[in-house]
């Protein structure tokens, strides 16, 4: 690790009370605790593209089990043409959706511009992989007062992810959630998207008593590989999965984005069920 990194107020060292190896900062997402005994896990639709769409996955992720709802209004696409959300619409059917459910609502934002718009809706702001390093938008998320998803960039060193988040930390806000998401080297994509780096959890948390959480989706593209996934990020002592879900095998081809990698409620549900006994 850099030697400069001992400067950062999100490390154990700068933050007496979490001294201990064990301990984790405990991160409150509209009453639900991530960080504390048992795992969490933040299900929904890669990108809100309808407000049936939404309603019928965020009920059938709360009765899955899951705990709180994830779904894209703003979606970060590489080529400029592909599907981008539906903005403000998304916003308003993520707040429908947490009034149908209860389950507080994690979605994303990309423009530093937005940040106080996208913060009267969400219970929890995500920094997206590709604006992990995007310092403007990680100070005014810290001045947000809201909680912070912050993924890991997809060649992001361990220091620079941690970096990222104390960007965050330095405008007064310490409840960041950190997610591991794979990271981009030499594999095939026919088999996997990208790496998913499970050897990262164990340093992370020795050094930094943030919570740590997994997206197994993103890694490995495809839905018949998130259990497994979830199963080991787990045992490396993740603290909670991010997981995206479709509503049913029938309209997997038929959504705008990343129909492939999201698991059905009866996956999600297995996934879901033997999680106390894991952690």
């Amino acid at each position: 690790m850099s030697e400069h990194l001992h400067d950062c107020r999100v490390l154990r060292r700068c933050w007496p009370e979490y001294a201990d190896a064990h301990s984790t900062h405990v991160v409150n997402v509209n009453g639900v605790d991530i960080g504390g005994p048992l795992p969490v896990v933040i299900a929904g639709p890669c990108a809100v593209e309808s407000m049936e769409q939404t309603l019928r996955i965020a009920i059938a992720c709360k009765d899955a089990g899951a705990q709180l709802l994830r779904g894209g209004a703003f979606k970060p696409r590489t080529h400029p043409a592909s599907f981008q959300g539906l903005g403000l619409e998304g916003l308003k059917i993520l707040a429908e959706a947490r009034a149908r459910t209860g389950m507080g609502v994690v979605t994303e934002v990309m423009d530093p511009r937005l940040v106080e718009q996208v913060s009267e809706y969400a219970d929890m702001l995500q920094i997206g992989s590709r604006s992990m390093q995007n310092f403007p938008l990680l100070k005014e998320v810290g001045r947000s007062g809201r909680p912070v998803l912050l993924k890991r960039g997809w060649s992001a060193t361990l220091d620079e992810w941690v970096y990222a988040a104390e960007y965050i930390a330095q405008e007064g806000n310490l409840d960041i959630v950190l997610c591991e998401r794979g990271i981009r080297t030499g594999v095939n994509e026919s088999y996997a998207r990208n790496v998913l780096d499970l050897n990262v959890i164990e340093p992370l948390r020795s050094v930094c008593p943030l919570p740590v959480i997994v997206d197994p989706s993103h890694a490995t593209g495809t839905s018949s590989r998130v259990a497994t996934m979830s199963n080991a990020a787990l045992a490396c002592g993740a603290h909670g999965l991010l997981i995206e879900v479709v509503d049913s095998e029938e309209t997997r081809a038929t959504l705008r984005c990343d129909g492939e990698q999201g698991v059905t409620p009866d996956q999600l549900a297995r996934i879901v069920a033997p999680l106390g006994g894991v952690a």
